[in-house]
């Protein structure tokens, strides 16, 4: 399901089963149905091997607040078995920009230095996977633009594969290389972000024209085309991306001259609107 250096976006409503994928991924939940796999081995026999290959992050977690940053993470490197990580946590730190962190106490932290922090702890095993849930839910914009240029640097600088939820489309769209849509618990669909806007047809182009309102009205009318004036020269329609050439050669023909073009095609969000509200379903 997650290709090895690829990025996979975990998407769906609140409620689709998220959340509960993750957890049954991590071994907390046991699932009713189906199988786990990891890197050709089933989890269920496997469990403490597969663990140790995969990591964790999520904004909804935290490590503990009364201990300093290089405590936690020594911690944890401990339960990952790792007997020397001393060198490990300083390299990851260095690579984070956070060396001056380390010592201080982990609740003293800011939300956008805590990501780090856990992205650095998801690290130290040298996973060839991450489940990331939401790990820039808490953060404000500019921080989390920092954090996902930090998990795309990683990815490509380590290898690392990731399965990623979030609700904010526009980061799935910029880093997500294939994108999984969750409805009550089933797959509907399972794409490039690009191949899933590409399954909503619809599309609006708004002309800014040189001309006459009433033959562009005329000509629109002809072809079927929903259409509006939202001022005295420009005209929204509501068509599909197929047919933009043939409405703005059409026009041209008839002595418009058009002189602004703008297309608004679908987006991820649309894609994840329609699925959230059971009107279609684009798998």
């Amino acid at each position: 399901m997650v290709p090895k250096g690829k990025i996979v976006g975990l998407l769906g409503p609140n409620g689709a089963g998220k959340t509960t994928t993750i957890h049954m991924l991590l071994g907390i939940t046991t699932p009713t149905a189906g199988r786990i796999t990891y890197f050709g081995r089933e989890f269920v026999a496997h469990r403490q091997e597969c663990l140790q290959r995969i990591n964790y992050a999520s904004s909804f977690n935290t490590l503990q607040g009364r201990i300093s940053v290089w405590e936690n993470l020594l911690v944890f490197a401990r339960l990952y078995g790792l007997t020397n990580p001393g060198p490990r946590i300083r390299e990851l730190a260095a690579y984070f920009e956070i060396i001056d962190l380390l010592p201080k106490r982990y609740w003293d932290l800011s939300a956008g230095q805590k990501t780090r922090v856990n992205l650095i702890k998801a690290l130290l095993n040298e996973p060839e996977l991450i489940l990331m849930d939401e790990p820039t839910a808490s953060l404000d914009p500019d921080i989390a633009d920092k954090t996902l240029s930090l998990i795309e640097e990683a990815r490509r600088a380590l290898g690392v594969s990731i399965l990623y939820t979030s609700h904010r489309m526009d980061e799935v769209n910029r880093i997500c290389d294939e994108v999984i849509f969750l409805d009550r618990g089933r797959i509907v669909a399972h794409d490039t972000p690009l191949g899933l806007t590409k399954r909503i047809d619809a599309a609006q182009l708004k002309l800014t024209f040189d001309g006459e309102r009433r033959v562009v009205e005329a000509f629109l009318v002809e072809r079927g085309q929903r259409h509006g004036f939202p001022q005295p020269h420009v005209v929204s329609i509501d068509t599909t991306a197929a047919q933009i050439p043939a409405l703005i050669f059409g026009l041209s023909e008839r002595g418009v001259w058009i002189t602004d073009i703008e297309v608004k095609k679908p987006t991820l969000e649309d894609v994840f609107l329609r699925i959230a509200r059971g009107t279609d379903d684009v798998g």
